[in-house]
C-alpha cells in the first residue's frame, strides 16, 4: 500500500514509520510527505531516507478549497492510498476529507478525548492528570474526534516535566504507530483480495 505522511515539525514520528517500512518491519511503502511549513526539518529527514517530499504552503494559496485540491493532485500523482498525519497541525477540510475518506488516520499525544487539540502534554501537565497516552484515530472534520484504532496509557510521574513526559510518549508513538499501520493495511489488502 503506498502511503503519504503529513506532517508539520521535526518530524520523529514520520522518519520512524519511513524507517520501519523500508526495514520491512511496518507494512506499506511510504512514498511522500507533506509539510504544510516552509523548511520543516521532516522535509530533510525524508528527503535524506530517499522519500519525495513536498513543501506546500497553505498561504500560497487562494483558500482552503484550492490548498486540498493541489495536495490531491500531488497524492494522485503519487499513486497515494493512504493518508498518515504525523504531527500535522492543521485540521484536514472536506475536500481531502471526502477524496480519502476512511483512509487518513492521525496519531495524537493524550488519551482522546482528553486533552485535544494543541499541546497535549501541557494540557495533561497543567491539569495534574495521573496518565495520559497515545491515540491513533481515524480523521473526520473535528479536532481529535474521529473514530479511535488504538490507544495505549502513559503513567504521569510526579517528577514529569514537558521534556520528560514527551520522550515518554515518543517512545509509545515510535512502537504503536508501526503497528497500527500494520493493521490497517492489512485490513485493506485483505478487504481488496475479498
Amino acid at each position: 500500500m503506498r502511503l503519504a505522511i503529513f506532517a508539520s515539525g521535526s518530524g520523529t514520528n514520520a522518519e520512524n514509520l519511513i524507517q520501519q517500512t523500508q526495514k520491512g518491519l511496518a507494512k506499506g511503502d511510504v512514498v511522500l510527505v507533506v509539510s504544510d511549513k516552509r523548511q520543516a526539518p521532516v522535509l530533510k529527514k525524508a528527503s535524506e531516507l530517499g522519500v519525495e517530499t513536498a513543501e506546500v504552503i497553505p498561504s500560497s494559496f487562494e483558500d482552503k478549497q484550492a490548498y486540498e485540491t493541489y495536495l490531491i493532485e500531488r497524492l494522485n500523482a503519487a499513486k497515494v492510498e493512504f493518508i498518515l498525519l504525523a504531527g500535522y497541525m492543521r485540521l484536514i477540510g472536506p475536500v481531502l476529507l471526502q477524496a480519502y475518506e476512511g483512509r487518513i488516520v492521525n496519531i495524537h499525544p493524550s488519551l482522546l478525548p482528553h486533552f485535544p487539540g494543541l499541546d497535549a502534554v501541557r494540557q495533561a501537565l497543567e491539569a495534574k492528570a495521573k496518565e495520559t497516552g497515545v491515540t491513533i484515530h481515524y480523521v473526520d472534520a473535528g479536532m481529535d474526534t474521529g473514530p479511535v484504532i488504538a490507544q495505549e496509557k502513559i503513567a504521569i510521574e510526579l517528577d514529569d516535566d514537558h521534556v520528560s513526559l514527551t520522550k515518554k510518549i515518543q517512545a509509545v508513538e515510535h512502537q504503536l504507530y508501526p503497528h497500527v499501520v500494520n493493521q490497517i493495511v492489512a485490513e485493506k489488502t485483505r478487504g481488496e483480495n475479498e
